[in-house]
């Protein structure tokens, strides 16, 4: 099996991420949810507006000790978009069985966003979790060691009741 490249996927959703942080008012509501896992340490990334209000949270959290502190909305944005600049991304295709873990070697970072611009006739929405590449031949490199113990996307569009590109 062949896994499907996603750095074309993931440079439209840098910008939505850009214009989402830096002009939420473009936006009659959204909903996003990141969680970037890097050198064993955690990333969130929360905001939603719904009525108008806006509220947000940004924390990390310490692989070895577990501790959790709030960060900056800056210092959240800056890791996560860090994330967005890899060169190649794969993507994980629904769940993962108990006991399959990702390597920690290798950035991920779960999405859920759902939004709807003021104007805009429909709200868009999606799921995914990606993990990120230096280019496509470390792609490649890890789908063949990981594809056989992980269930990673190969074809698209994607879309399951679990995880799906855009609905």
């Amino acid at each position: 099996m062949t896994p499907v490249f996603y750095a074309d996927y993931i440079a439209e959703l840098r910008a939505l991420f850009s214009e989402l942080d830096q002009t939420p008012e473009l936006f009659q509501t959204f909903d996003l949810h990141i969680e970037l896992l890097a050198s064993g340490s955690m990333v969130v990334y929360e905001t939603r507006r719904k009525k108008g209000v806006t509220d947000s949270l940004y924390y990390g959290r310490s692989g070895r000790t577990g501790a959790s502190r709030q960060l900056s909305r800056q210092v959240a944005f800056t890791a996560i978009d860090r994330f967005f600049s890899f060169g190649e991304f794969l993507a994980l295709a629904g769940s993962a069985a108990d006991g399959q873990v990702l390597d920690e070697n290798f950035p991920s970072c779960a999405v859920k966003l759902s939004y709807r611009k003021k104007g805009h006739p429909k709200a868009r929405s999606m799921l995914m979790v990606f993990i990120g590449f230096n280019d496509q031949a470390d792609a490649l490199s890890f789908a063949e060691i990981a594809g056989t113990r992980l269930p990673l996307i190969a074809t698209r569009p994607f879309s399951t009741d679990k995880a799906f590109e855009w609905r």
